[in-house]
Formats: C-alpha cells, sequence, structure tokens
C-alpha cells in the first residue's frame, strides 16, 4: 500500500508512539488499515515522492538508440548498457569479500533497473555505474551526445543541435537515494 502524504507528526499516548501522516486519499488509507490483521507486523517506508520523468530528451536518447539498433544489429538495450560505461563521474567501486558478497552486491545494483551496470574491477573490487535515472543534465548531455555520434557515424539522420541542447537543458532527473 502506497500514500501520499504532505506533513507527519509523532504522537504517544498510552497505547505507544505512532506516526501520524496527513494523507491525500483518507477513504483509500482506512480501508488498507481495516485489512490489517491485528497482532501482524508491517514496514513502512518513507521517501520523497518524485514526479517521474517525462523527457523529450530521454525519449529522443530511447528512438536514436532504437534506429541505431536496427543498423547495426544490437540490442538497443545493450547500446543504453554500453554508453552508461562511457560517460564518466557516474560509478563507484564496492569491495567484497567473497564470491558469495560479490554475487550478492551485484545482482542487488543490477536490480536497480536497466542502466546499472556492475563490471569486475580486480582486487576485490566492483565497479557500479549509476543507471541514467540519477543523472544530471551534464551526464545526460553526455548520453545523448554518444548516440548522436554513432549515429551520425551511421548516417542515421539526429535532430539539429539547437532542439537536442533544449531538450538536455529541460532534462529533469529521477531523485533516487543511493
Amino acid at each position: 500500500m502506497t500514500h501520499e502524504f504532505d506533513r507527519a507528526e509523532v504522537r504517544r499516548d498510552e497505547c505507544g508512539v505512532w506516526l501520524c501522516l496527513r494523507v491525500k486519499n483518507p477513504w483509500m488509507a482506512r480501508k488498507q488499515i481495516g485489512l490489517m490483521k491485528a497482532g501482524k507486523w508491517f514496514i513502512a517506508e518513507i521517501k520523497r515522492k518524485i514526479e517521474r520523468r517525462s523527457s523529450k530528451a530521454n525519449r529522443y536518447f530511447w528512438k536514436l538508440c532504437g534506429m541505431l539498433a536496427a543498423v547495426s544489429g544490437v540490442r538497443k538495450e545493450d547500446i543504453y548498457r554500453s554508453y552508461i560505461i562511457e560517460i564518466g563521474d557516474n560509478s563507484r567501486f564496492v569491495p567484497y569479500i567473497d564470491e558469495a558478497q560479490r554475487k550478492l552486491i551485484w545482482t542487488l545494483w543490477e536490480s536497480q533497473g536497466l542502466g546499472w551496470v556492475v563490471e569486475d574491477a580486480g582486487q576485490n573490487l566492483l565497479c557500479c555505474y549509476y543507471g541514467s535515472s540519477t543523472y544530471d543534465t551534464r551526464q545526460m548531455g553526455r548520453l545523448i551526445d554518444l548516440v548522436v555520434q554513432d549515429c551520425k557515424d551511421q548516417d542515421i539522420e539526429t535532430a539539429p543541435p539547437g532542439d537536442i541542447l533544449r531538450w538536455i537543458n529541460d532534462w529533469k532527473p529521477e531523485a533516487r537515494a543511493v
């Protein structure tokens, strides 16, 4: 169950300490609370609401990846993942102790999305790349520059540079706690 809220407070009474939220849809909150079983524990996660990005830059990037895939025979998802590694300033090194921990870190990192790529860096280190959902305007610009250059190399028509620059400047990445 997910609820949007804009205010919260903590209250204490004879039954304990309560986290109170001012929810957008009280009817749905009442309904879901009515379905809860007494004596059972639940987990609540609170995170900032973010509007899903709907960016022309992102759509344009994927359009070009699709066109490049059609010409090259490489899946557009694989093209995207290869660019992630080339961006620069979008990774961190994560140490691991043994093979079990290595596999766990790898699996957890890549489960965050298609662009969350992991490479073995040697010496018990993994190089973990952030997906484009976390990119700022500069990083998104580099991502689009890569696909535009590859498209030009394949004689695939691209939008005028001024349009691309405007779309990149309107880029609003998702906020992600990483």
